[in-house]
């Protein structure tokens, strides 16, 4: 028995669809991998930047996410709306300049609201590899 084929779910970073979706409030899932292997999955506020190809998420330094995060491997980042959903995948790298909090948090305040003070924060940040989805 042959199986339907399924529609292509991949997703392009210059279509307006998906920009309105990301500009929009969502929190979003981030799934990283712990040391054993197995997926860290929580709840994160996160942020798309199109031109850089990357997308954000501000956290504390101890947490297991930026732990996980610094490891290296790969990462997902997931929105979900009713029947809307996108999936970015990638690889994350965690930054910890005031020059990069500042401007991840600017941007955070942009889609949600202004993060409260933290000292500790730093920047997962996700260089995009592929987005699957429906818009």
């Amino acid at each position: 028995m042959q199986q339907a084929s399924r529609p292509d779910r991949r997703l392009d970073l210059s279509d307006e669809r998906v920009l309105a979706f990301w500009r929009e409030r969502h929190l979003c899932t981030l799934t990283t991998l712990r040391p054993d292997g197995t997926p860290h999955v929580v709840p994160v506020g996160a942020t798309l930047d199109p031109e850089a190809g990357v997308a954000r998420v501000i956290t504390s330094a101890g947490t297991r996410k930026a732990r996980n995060a610094a490891a290296g491997g790969p990462v997902a980042l997931c929105q979900v709306d009713g029947r809307r959903w996108a999936t970015i995948e990638g690889r994350a790298r965690v930054l910890d300049s005031a020059e990069a909090v500042a401007d991840a948090e600017a941007r955070y305040a942009v889609r949600y609201k202004p993060p409260r003070p933290n000292p500790e924060r730093v920047v997962i940040e996700i260089a995009i590899e592929r987005i699957i989805g429906l818009v």
